[in-house]
């Protein structure tokens, strides 16, 4: 079976221009232009545009799924296996949000007692799922599985006063990024402390540390549209300062 451009968009969801997009970027391309200059997929073309949905519906970037399915070494096959475990990953976390949003609900109806302890695993829930959902594609591709779900289990875990502290932390680091980007030398003793912050504040989550696993991180942080507009917030430039400040702190430490 063959679809026009239109018909494909409709049966997929999603926008003609979308299909266009993938098409210029040599994400999908047609299968072929027929006489009247109208692009048509066949079945081959059906079955990537659904890998690549499904690759979006778990947050991974166009530019990496476009690394991924333009691979030689590509295989359809454990893409979907990979899809399915990731998905029932997400069903499972979508549930434990659910059941403890549910909990709360009950409690303001006066239907049942939540403790601050329960009410405090149902915020740290959504934002672990929010977080998955923002950023999970990406993390999970460059460190896996298993140190995302090991982060995801020790933020779990954290106490109301470790978290309060984590979120303390967060907010100075944004504050004297702003300031030691002033500086604008990313070796200054405000960029140093700005490093050294930084790298305390990711061992509240991550459940080892490693130079190597700091570099990489800050260097997604400009790498990646969203992590760099959430640091250029603090100015433009910021989270490549942010990147430089990490690296020259770890290059003497």
């Amino acid at each position: 079976m063959e679809y026009t451009i239109s018909q494909l968009a409709k049966l997929a969801g999603i926008s003609t221009r979308t299909l266009r997009y993938y098409d210029e970027i040599n994400l999908l391309k047609p299968k072929r232009i027929n006489s009247s200059g109208y692009r048509i997929y066949g079945q081959e073309e059906v079955d990537r545009l659904q890998q690549i949905l499904f690759f979006r519906e778990l947050g991974v970037s166009i530019e990496t799924i476009l690394s991924i399915m333009n691979d030689p070494n590509f295989d359809s096959l454990k893409a979907l296996e990979s899809h399915l475990a990731q998905l029932m990953k997400k069903r499972s976390r979508l549930d434990n949000l659910i059941d403890s949003v549910k909990k709360t609900i009950a409690h303001e109806k006066g239907e049942m007692t939540m403790n601050n302890e329960e009410k405090f695993e149902a915020f740290k829930e959504r934002l672990i799922e929010e977080n998955e959902q923002k950023y999970g594609g990406e993390i999970r591709q460059k460190y896996g599985d298993d140190a995302v779900n090991g982060s995801n289990n020790k933020f779990r875990n954290m106490s109301k006063e470790d978290f309060e502290a984590f979120k303390q932390l967060a907010e100075e680091i944004l504050d004297l990024l702003e300031k030691a980007k002033r500086t604008g030398d990313p070796a200054s003793p405000l960029a140093r402390e700005l490093a050294a912050k930084h790298k305390q504040w990711l061992t509240y989550t991550w459940s080892s540390y490693s130079k190597e696993a700091h570099r990489g991180l800050v260097e997604m942080y400009v790498a990646d549209d969203r992590f760099k507009a959430y640091y250029d917030k603090k100015g433009e430039g910021a989270a490549e300062f942010l990147r430089d400040a990490v690296i020259h702190y770890l290059e003497e430490n």
